[in-house]
């Protein structure tokens, strides 16, 4: 009997994939994965093989410029659970052999070994019933990966050299942004959260500036970079304007790939992090306002709801971009009428040589952001939004974009 990694093993995943994989689905009504499961079926001594290719097909994928967050949103989008638990477990092994990955490699892979540790313990990790059907569940989750696309690259690929941060940790203003929007999101007081979320954006604003000054003044040479933030489904359209609102109002540039559930966001570092921070609590925000707004009108009678959500989400993901847009401006006038004083941001005195900097670092950070976004997206186009039919859902969004208040005035 052939042992893992023998001839013998890699010739069943062979036939299994030719026949899976590789033939023509049409041509053989869909039998050849039913034909493939069933080599694997009956040969045991095969799956440590079928689970080197599927780590092989992995690496493919990063070389082509996924990353593990986006091919598990992915996978449960197009297939389910059983694919998301194998894909993760994957993912898990295949990452050991790499000493150092990015930042953000390294926290989706914590995402993703945590989910897993969360299934094991918990026992609601879905499994497969038999050999026949995990064999099934492999090569359909092989079929997805094998089909991925080469995409635009937003880090470097696993096992090249690495630029790592100094390990200080989180910056301080990063974990009191983060600690006001968590409270925010958890209120039930519109009013609590207006002025919650009105001071995370003032640190927000602060923060990025006083990150803009000093790079300049240090020579850093700072270039942009780019993240992949999910854009999933019900009502991605304005989930995805709504993203596009952010990343506009902290000096970063926003492109929607609607076919794989994600937007990709260019800009520089810090402000990539706050970008991150306040979409994610301002979804949040607008979810919890859209159900209660939701709940009252089906309390009246009430029967459109999906017409009500589409209208809702589009309404607050408009406003938000309004008002995002005032503060952005508002908190940089502050900060170029304090530069000219000769503080900076939150008051402190400028060294000798740094009035008058702000707005022409700011101008070149913009340039060089719309340059990096060009370059990665030559070809990206503008879509007409459609399927905002309902005005009661529109007013109530508006309204709760009102509520969901992100402007700071820029003072403490």
């Amino acid at each position: 009997m052939p042992g893992p990694g023998t001839p013998g093993a890699s010739g069943a995943v062979d036939r299994a994939f030719a026949a899976a994989l590789y033939a023509d689905p049409e041509a053989d009504g869909g039998r050849g994965l039913d034909t493939g499961a069933s080599l694997l079926a009956a040969d045991p001594a095969a799956d440590a093989e079928l689970r080197r290719r599927g780590e092989r097909f992995l690496r493919r994928a990063w070389e082509r410029g996924w990353q593990p967050a986006d091919v598990v949103r992915l996978v449960r989008r197009d297939l389910d659970e059983t694919h998301v638990r194998l894909v993760a477990e994957l993912i898990a092994t295949e990452a050991v052999r790499y000493a150092r990955v990015a930042p953000r490699w390294h926290a989706q892979l914590a995402d993703i070994a945590a989910d897993l540790e969360a299934d094991r313990k918990a026992g609601t990790a879905p499994r497969s019933a038999d050999r026949f059907s995990y064999a099934t569940t492999a090569l359909e989750l092989y079929r997805l990966l094998l089909g991925l696309p080469a995409i635009e690259a937003v880090g470097p690929v696993p096992g090249t050299p690495v630029h790592l941060p100094a390990a200080d940790g989180e910056p301080r203003m990063l974990t009191r942004i983060r600690a006001l929007l968590a409270k925010a999101e958890g209120t039930d007081f519109p009013e609590e959260a207006e002025a919650l979320s009105a001071k995370a954006q003032e640190l927000m604003a602060r923060h990025s500036i006083d990150e803009a000054l000093l790079a300049d003044r240090a020579h850093r040479g700072d270039v942009p970079g780019a993240c992949r933030i999910g854009v999933d489904a019900p009502y991605e359209t304005a989930k995805a304007i709504l993203l596009d609102a952010v990343a506009s109002a902290n000096r970063c540039r926003s492109v929607w790939s609607s076919a794989f559930g994600f937007s990709t966001v260019v800009g520089f570092e810090p402000d990539l992090e706050v970008v991150e921070l306040l979409h994610t609590s301002l979804l949040v925000q607008g979810t919890a306002a859209m159900t209660r707004a939701e709940a009252a009108q089906r309390a009246s009678g009430r029967k459109r709801t999906k017409t009500f959500r589409q209208s809702f989400l589009m309404a607050y993901a408009h406003r938000i971009g309004e008002r995002l847009a005032a503060a952005a401006e508002q908190v940089t006038a502050d900060a170029a009428g304090a530069e000219t004083a000769g503080t900076d941001t939150g008051g402190r005195a400028l060294t000798a040589g740094g009035g008058g900097r702000l707005l022409p670092v700011l101008a070149a950070r913009e340039v060089a952001v719309a340059d990096r976004a060009e370059r990665m997206f030559p070809e990206t186009v503008r879509t007409r939004v459609r399927g905002v039919t309902d005005g009661e859902g529109w007013a109530h969004g508006t309204a709760a974009a009102d509520r969901a208040r992100v402007t700071g005035s820029g003072r403490t």
